[in-house]
């Protein structure tokens, strides 16, 4: 996927609303697109409360203020999932579908499906100074690559390369980096990989870094140190370490933080990411200045004799409400093109 320059469009108000959504393995969020930049009548829904995705297409578009707003013929969904083809089969989450059959039924005459990280890639180039937080380093330079990493139900990553001859243009990269293998960085996180190998195979950084990794650190440090375990989800440990009630609670979001600094670190060197990397999903962004405080700059920046290079790689905390609805929408357009 390319990224160019928004254009000015004369008409502010498309001929028809366009559908845009964002699928992750927890909610779906759903808007239309009245005009060029004009998203709006956001409404997020519960995967699990429907058994299809087309199910929940139908109760966002059967909502009055929706339907008031006419007939949707185009829709762009992002989704937390590897899109190859026409079939869709979701990672965490039970839903699965052809792209085209969606189309019919619901009667789009197009209907865009990408990776979310792909579309959450794609919105970069439009985050304002109010969409984002810096942590560390110091400033990007133009041009250069950039690095996207984000934890929610799974792990996402991607990226945008920048197109040589194409001023302002990028290539969004299609990335399923989050199934990398993990790597201990010490003791702690080799005994909390020796407890993750009693239940899978393969330990990727999608298994530490995620709302079930949070539980599986947690799980593990308990086990550990002999102890047993009273958070009882993700949100749980989080609540308790966030307010100071558990300290090995807390001890679990500083480990999760410094996996996710080693984890930015790992893509920033891959990339060659000097115009920074960015940090989206649903987790980080709610930790405030606890992710700040926490060891995530010290181990991005904790590579050896590449450490100075990476001391001035910036890296910003997304914290714009629903990103991945520009990105995908810049997708439509593009796909619309000459259409439209």
């Amino acid at each position: 996927m390319i990224v160019t320059p928004t254009s000015t469009q004369s008409a502010s108000r498309h001929d028809s609303p366009r559908l845009l959504a964002d699928i992750g393995g927890t909610n779906a969020r759903f808007a239309l697109e009245l005009g060029p930049g004009r998203i709006g009548l956001v409404e997020v829904l519960r995967c699990a409360d429907y058994p299809t995705l087309e199910d929940a297409l139908r109760a966002y578009q059967s909502m009055p203020h929706v339907a008031a707003e006419g007939t949707v013929r185009h829709a762009a969904v992002a989704i937390a999932n590897p899109v190859t083809g026409d079939r869709v089969r979701m990672t965490n989450h039970h839903w699965t579908f052809s792209i085209a059959a969606v189309g019919r039924e619901l009667g789009f005459a197009t209907v865009a499906v990408v990776n979310d990280f792909t579309a959450l890639a794609m919105a970069l180039p439009h985050l304002g100074d109010d969409d984002k937080r810096q942590v560390g380093g110091g400033t990007p330079v133009p041009g250069e690559p950039i690095g996207l990493v984000g934890a929610g139900t799974g792990l996402g990553v991607s990226g945008l390369v920048p197109i040589p001859g194409v001023d302002g243009g990028w290539t969004a990269l299609r990335s399923e980096g989050g199934h990398a293998t993990f790597a201990p960085a010490d003791e702690v996180e080799a005994d909390i990989l020796r407890f993750a190998w009693r239940e899978f195979r393969h330990v990727s950084a999608e298994r530490l870094l995620s709302g079930p990794g949070i539980e599986l650190i947690y799980r593990a440090l308990c086990h550990c140190r002999d102890r047993t375990p009273e958070a009882p989800d993700a949100a749980a440990i989080t609540q308790r370490a966030l307010s100071g009630a558990c300290p090995l609670c807390a001890e679990v979001l500083d480990i999760f933080c410094g996996v996710m600094g080693t984890v930015a670190g790992n893509l920033a060197l891959t990339l060659g990411a000097q115009g920074g990397i960015y940090i989206g999903g649903g987790i980080v962004p709610r930790l405030g200045e606890c992710f700040d405080r926490s060891c995530f700059r010290s181990r991005f920046e904790d590579k050896g004799r590449l450490s100075p290079h990476l001391a001035g790689v910036p890296c910003y905390v997304i914290t714009a409400a629903y990103p991945a609805l520009t990105g995908v929408s810049a997708i439509l357009a593009q796909q619309l093109h000459g259409i439209v």
